[in-house]
């Protein structure tokens, strides 16, 4: 679907502040906003890294979510999973521009950033809603609950030595997994993670879970795909070894003996910025260099 033009009026711009290759990028973004009569808000990352005088004001990633009518994400996909869960209850969409390495979530590299503008003031896009999943370690430790786009991983600490933890599904016992661990990724995270440790992939719109166990001490567990309404419950057998649960590897808490973490559908999405011409199919290609056979 395409939107229109009119309303892109205040761009944020969101920057990896460990990544110089950001500064030439955010330069020609500026440049290119102005030249249409727009404003560009900036996080702090990018502020450091505008063009001008250091007097541009400074907003968190939630009022820049707020105010503006396009995110544009410089750097990689980490910076876009940090700049997806603190903007889930803005309205505005994101677009990521690559100055990283792989980068499934940034759908724009810095050699297309011109062509992609163009095609953004066109109205040449269309918005896909990506669903955030969230999780809550019983007992209660507090109200707030984790949130990620990729995946939750219950995973042990320092030791090298495996975790037994226990999982269910709809209050139904799934299996024990002995391991270094488990991922629970959403549709969007089967990229991450999941694929590193011989998990499936799944395109973005289907409704599923992927449970992949961590190097598993039984060569019969592979992953399990459920149903996104489903409730996914992994309760903690390991007594003396250190566990814990981190939220898109950015965000962690220690778990105990005895916790068990509850991870569902949550009830916020983002919703990312999909240029006319791309797709999930033509990113997998391109990304995993699927070249394909001749016979």
């Amino acid at each position: 679907m395409k939107k229109p033009t009119e309303k892109l009026a205040r761009i944020g711009l969101i920057a990896n502040p460990e990544k110089p290759s950001c500064r030439q990028a955010i330069t020609r973004v500026v440049q290119f906003i102005k030249d249409r009569g727009a404003e560009a808000l900036y996080d702090a990352g990018a502020a450091a890294f505008a063009p001008g005088p250091a007097s541009a004001e400074i907003f968190e990633t939630k009022a820049l979510a707020a105010q503006a009518d396009m995110l544009l994400v410089f750097g990689g996909d980490g910076t876009m999973l940090r700049a997806a869960r603190e903007a889930a209850d803005g309205t505005a969409p994101l677009l990521g521009i690559n100055t990283g390495r792989l980068g499934f979530l940034t759908a724009v590299s810095v050699k297309n950033l011109d062509k992609a503008l163009v095609k953004i003031w066109a109205g040449e896009f269309s918005l896909e809603s990506r669903p955030l999943i969230e999780a809550s370690v019983l007992p209660a430790r507090s109200k707030e609950t984790m949130l990620a786009l990729n995946d939750f991983v219950i995973g042990r600490g320092d030791v090298s030595r495996a975790i037994e933890l226990e999982v269910t599904v709809d209050g139904e016992l799934l299996t024990q997994y002995l391991g270094d661990g488990l991922i629970v990724s959403s549709p969007t995270g089967s990229t991450a993670y999941s694929l590193a440790a011989g998990g499936a992939i799944v395109s973005p719109q289907a409704r599923v879970f992927a449970l992949t166990p961590i190097c598993p001490h039984a060569l019969s567990n592979r992953t399990v795909i459920v149903s996104l309404d489903s409730v996914v419950r992994v309760s903690i057998l390991s007594r003396k070894l250190a566990t814990i649960l981190s939220a898109d590897g950015q965000t962690q808490e220690t778990l105990s003996p005895r916790d068990r973490v509850e991870i569902r559908h949550g009830k916020r999405c983002v919703r990312l910025v999909r240029l006319e011409g791309s797709s999930f199919f033509a990113t997998l290609r391109r990304k995993l260099d699927w070249r394909g056979t001749s016979v």
